[in-house]
């Protein structure tokens, strides 16, 4: 009788699960609403229409199944077991899923540059660590908000003559129709620009420096020197020093070249570190926990490449 393997990465703007047999094949794909919802006022029902909405077979049995939330697994493993019917759960968070989906399994870190910033870790006797991830007021530097407020705050400096002159403040004005790099601030202040929209002009800075611009260059060069850090930190905590390790870069940040150049170059310094494209997105990686968690090592040739990592 076959057997069935789930992997599910709940993110906060959509769901994917996968299902594979017990021989590595992939037999279903399917997406669903975001996972996110779960302490608001209807938050139960969302969470259950996310779920099952990604699951592209009803009704089956799984022989194990693993579940990667952002925001943790808190308070979604009762409701995922009353709506998935498994032998065995692992209901976890979105940086393991990210990070075994990344490496293929192999042990190594991610470094996660997206909206916001993180890195996390596992070796091979399977302890985990993690840097960054503090949030956009605290921490997330090297992120795309991040970003964009190091070009506001140089866009502000030029324009009070304190600052060295630079293209981002005609960028960022133009970008969103502010009259002076004062008003540029205020409207970055109001609602009408949550924080992934405000992430997003943080090509600007990529577009500037491609141009020559040191100021831009100067903030992108920061950023990956604060990446590699959250990579080295990583490291130091869970890796012996001439343990290998692969270090893959996560998130739309890193379209930026001048700054995946030098990511990767800050990360190279170390000869135990090996830099590597990301494998797989994370429901593929939840997918490999579950097989792993029956004992099951495929060569993951059926996962889908579609899935790739590109940005979280």
């Amino acid at each position: 009788m076959p057997q069935y393997f789930l992997g599910v990465d709940g993110g906060q703007s959509s769901t994917t699960a996968i299902i594979g047999d017990e021989k590595g094949n992939v037999i279903g794909i399917g997406r669903g609403g975001p996972c996110n919802h779960i302490k608001t006022g209807d938050g139960r029902a969302k969470f259950e229409n996310a779920i099952r909405g990604a699951l592209p077979q009803a009704g089956l049995h799984y022989r194990a199944a693993c579940l990667g939330f952002s925001g943790g697994p808190k308070d979604k493993e009762d409701l995922v077991r009353q709506l998935i019917r498994a032998d065995e759960y692992n209901v976890t968070n979105d940086g393991l899923i990210a990070l075994t989906g990344a490496t293929g399994g192999a042990p190594g870190i991610i470094v996660v540059a997206g909206t916001g910033s993180i890195a996390f870790g596992r070796n091979a006797r399977g302890e985990t660590g993690r840097a960054g991830g503090w949030g956009y007021i605290y921490g997330d530097e090297g992120g795309g908000f991040d970003l964009t407020r190091e070009a506001v705050r140089a866009a502000l400096r030029m324009e009070e003559r304190w600052g060295p002159a630079t293209s981002l403040r005609d960028k960022l004005l133009a970008a969103v129709g502010a009259e002076n790099a004062n008003d540029l601030m205020h409207r970055f202040y109001t609602t009408d620009f949550p924080r992934p929209q405000i992430a997003s002009c943080s090509k600007l800075v990529d577009e500037a420096a491609r141009e020559g611009d040191r100021v831009a260059i100067e903030i992108l060069n920061r950023a990956a020197q604060q990446l590699a850090g959250f990579a080295a930190s990583v490291r130091q905590a869970i890796f012996e020093p001439y343990e290998p390790a692969l270090v893959s870069p996560v998130g739309n940040v890193y379209k930026s070249e001048i700054l995946r150049d030098r990511f990767e170059m800050l990360v190279g310094l170390n000869d135990a570190n090996q830099f590597a494209e990301p494998a797989y997105g994370p429901a593929s990686g939840a997918l490999i926990e579950a097989w792993r968690m029956a004992g099951i090592e495929p060569d993951f040739s059926g996962l889908p490449k579609e899935e790739k990592l590109g940005s979280r």
